[in-house]
């Protein structure tokens, strides 16, 4: 058995802890209360009971509640009294240091909250480690003193979660929807170097992945930028390169044939592009942020962007290239084809491409390719969120997060604003918690939510005073050279955090949970369904009520949980004990999902997931679970025309495995350990060396790859095949 310490180190269950701490404390005590030899064992018998009925690593907190528990069955209750005092002065001699033997642990390579907290990071380098001890530096100082009390008691309780508190103190702000277009037609600084307009396609690629790298070290979330933006720059390079060959030939002596110097022109158009969508693919992937991460960034891949004609063409060329190279995948140390994590792919769906008959169907048929193979792209309807947007299709910031719609954002042009806008942060609200604490009193759980989502307004109010006051000169990149803005030096962004220039998110997990615990039936029922509508009703209702009186764009926000989904379900477990199809997983559902192990078609559970999408407008993706589909691409691109017709945004999921010690590049599985804990094992050769394999597979809307918490490794598992 496995014991979390508060380091977060995970360390083997040591039964005479438990003896030793309780007959220290029974030395305290008259001998007339003491307890004897034979009690004394039996306190430490039933919490060692109690432990090996758990399936995962318990923290050490959870051990010291049983402890009390066992010493008071055994009716010590002064023994018990001790026990408790020794524990408040120990917590108090803790929180003289709070963060040192957090950040020795993670020197060390012993934290496993940390190691497993996010599947993109990888916890041993060097980047990653300085960029998590400044985070449980920053952390510590956000909890102890920036924070009121009640919101960090309801974020350590599981009740809310404050997303990112570990950036909380560097005023940085979430995700990002990057006007690539206005850094790159009017020029933008990086470093403090003047960057120009490009001269040619190749360029433009070279400078976007500055952009990004800047981006992404001056917030904490994902960012997204759209291919539309350098489309233009494939005709400046088409033009540069005809000049060249007429002046090769003229030079040469041959004959200056329109036709011939076209097909030269377009083969050398062709090449650059390919060099150019390399660029940013392979440059993506290797950078390494201040975070100690490559950027968490997703391409845009939208034709309508552009004008119908050569440009959109050119858009087109783009597109085809981009899906052919991400197809292809990338080369690990032993030079094996993978999948790669990023930039994350976004294919849009629309009148164009989405028939037999249309234009660009061969787009499509190449992204169904790439799907099948490398789970990317992801999937937006342009008729559906023209449905919802007002007639708009944009891109989310990042992985979900999507703008609102504010018809006073205006570009230039008239036409709503949506690039080089972005998210101030997200605080999620515990639905399951809300649900249990009521005890399934349907009049107390209304009461239990409104509390609740004054708590969650009250935190999102302090995501936003944080930001206020903070002048341009932080992030020069974002604010002042037009990433997000063009501010002057010693600006402040004040202005960009109303009026719905940006977004802050009410996030929201266990839809189906909360279903089970006050009505026993899931949310795809229909009696299920009409509650869980009703209570997205209320969070959209609430950010309306907030957004009103502030003029600050509160929006319902699909949370995409990771590693807080096992925390989430082990707070609930230490509340509310275990409770059959609510608290007896290591992980709580996402959002609004149908829950993993729910038996529904692929279809189906689009279709259903569709109408509390059109309640999460500040973000939101649904998915479904397939088998490799490499051979039955008729399949992949039946589920996209669905998609088209009936929801906003999805995805694909599938799996992309390698195992380096055998070869196998099946999917590698997950089994249970001796201990009970969760591990990957190569199903060929049994290999279960992390460090030996490669596993991709879809978390929370992007791709991890360096795995993950015991939480979100069971959900995994237990996920079923929709198609």
């Amino acid at each position: 058995m496995k014991v979390i310490k508060r380091s977060g180190m995970e360390v083997e269950y040591d039964a005479s802890k438990i003896t030793n701490a309780v007959k220290a404390a029974n030395k305290e005590v008259k001998p007339i209360y003491q307890l004897n030899e034979h009690q004394i064992q039996a306190v430490t018998d039933i919490v060692e009971a109690k432990l090996r009925k758990l399936s995962y690593a318990v923290q050490v907190e959870d051990i010291q509640d049983m402890v009390e528990t066992g010493i008071m069955e055994m009716r010590g209750y002064e023994v018990a009294q001790k026990y408790v005092r020794y524990r408040y002065k120990r917590e108090l001699t803790r929180k003289s240091n709070t963060t040192d033997n957090g950040i020795l642990s993670l020197l060390d390579h012993l934290n496993e909250n940390i190691n497993q907290e996010n599947s993109n990071k990888n916890p041993v380098i060097n980047s990653t480690l300085r960029d998590y001890m400044a985070g449980e530096v920053s952390k510590d100082l956000s909890m102890r003193i920036l924070l009121p009390e009640e919101i960090v008691k309801a974020h350590e309780e599981g009740i809310i979660h404050f997303h990112d508190a570990d950036y909380f103190a560097q005023k940085e702000h979430n995700c990002d929807l990057v006007n690539l277009e206005d850094m790159l037609q009017n020029g933008t600084v990086i470093s403090e170097t003047l960057i120009e307009k490009p001269h040619s396609f190749f360029t433009a690629c070279n400078v976007t992945t500055q952009i990004v790298a800047q981006v992404a070290s001056n917030q904490y979330g994902g960012q997204s930028f759209t291919l539309s933006h350098l489309a233009p720059f494939v005709e400046i390079s088409r033009q540069k390169l005809k000049e060249e060959v007429i002046k090769e030939r003229t030079e040469c002596g041959e004959p200056l044939d329109d036709g011939i110097i076209d097909k030269i022109v377009e083969r050398r158009l062709r090449k650059e592009i390919r060099s150019g969508i390399q660029t940013i693919q392979y440059q993506l992937i290797t950078l390494m942020t201040c975070n100690g991460q490559a950027p968490f960034v997703t391409m845009f891949m939208y034709l309508d962007e552009v004008p119908e004609g050569r440009t959109r063409d050119d858009l087109a060329m783009l597109i085809e290239e981009v899906l052919i190279q991400r197809t292809e995948g990338v080369k690990n140390e032993k030079g094996v084809w993978i999948t790669p994590a990023f930039p994350k792919l976004i294919y849009v769906l629309d009148e164009d491409n989405i028939t037999e008959d249309s234009k660009y169907w061969y787009l499509t048929e190449l992204a169904a390719k790439c799907t099948a193979k490398r789970m990317v792209p992801d999937y937006i309807s342009a008729k559906v969120m023209k449905e919802l947007k007002k007639g708009d299709v944009y891109p989310c910031m990042g992985c979900r997060s999507f703008p609102t719609v504010e018809d006073g954002q205006r570009n230039p042009d008239g036409s709503r604003k949506y690039y080089g806008r972005f998210n101030q942060g997200v605080v999620t609200i515990n639905l399951v918690d809300v649900a249990c604490s009521s005890q399934g009193d349907m009049e107390k759980f209304w009461e239990i939510l409104e509390e609740r989502l004054e708590l969650c307004h009250r935190a999102l109010r302090c995501r936003h005073e944080r930001l206020l006051g903070t002048t341009s000169d932080v992030a020069p990149i974002l604010w002042q050279y037009g990433a997000l803005a063009r501010l002057k030096k010693g600006e402040k962004i004040d202005p960009l955090l109303y009026n719905g220039y940006s977004t802050i998110s009410l996030g929201y997990v266990g839809l189906y949970e909360m279903c089970m615990r006050m009505l026993g039936v899931t949310h795809t029922s229909s009696k299920g369904r009409e509650f869980a509508l009703k209570v997205m009703q209320k969070l959209n209702d609430k950010c309306a009520e907030w957004k009103a009186a502030e003029n600050i764009s509160y929006s319902v926000y699909g949370t995409p949980m990771e590693s807080t989904t096992y925390k989430f379900a082990k707070c609930l477990q230490k509340r509310f004990g275990i409770i059959p199809g609510v608290t007896d997983k290591n992980y709580i559902t996402n959002s609004y999902h149908v829950h993993v192990t729910e038996p529904i078609d692929a279809f189906s559970k689009l279709k259903f997931e569709a109408d509390f999408q059109k309640l999460s407008p500040g973000g939101a993706i649904s998915y479904v679970e397939v088998p490799n589909l490499q051979d039955n691409l008729d399949a992949v691109l039946s589920v996209m025309k669905f998609i088209y017709d009936n929801i906003v945004y999805a995805e694909l999921n599938t799996k992309s495995d390698y195992c380096s010690v055998c070869g196998y590049d099946g999917e590698i599985q997950i089994v249970e350990d001796e201990d009970g804990k969760y591990i990957w094992e190569c199903p060929n050769c049994g290999n279960r060396d992390q460090e030996q394999m490669s596993v991709a597979r879809r978390t929370c809307g992007y791709i991890g790859t360096q795995f993950w918490n015991q939480g979100r490794t069971q959900e995994i598992k237990e996920r079923v095949l929709h198609l």
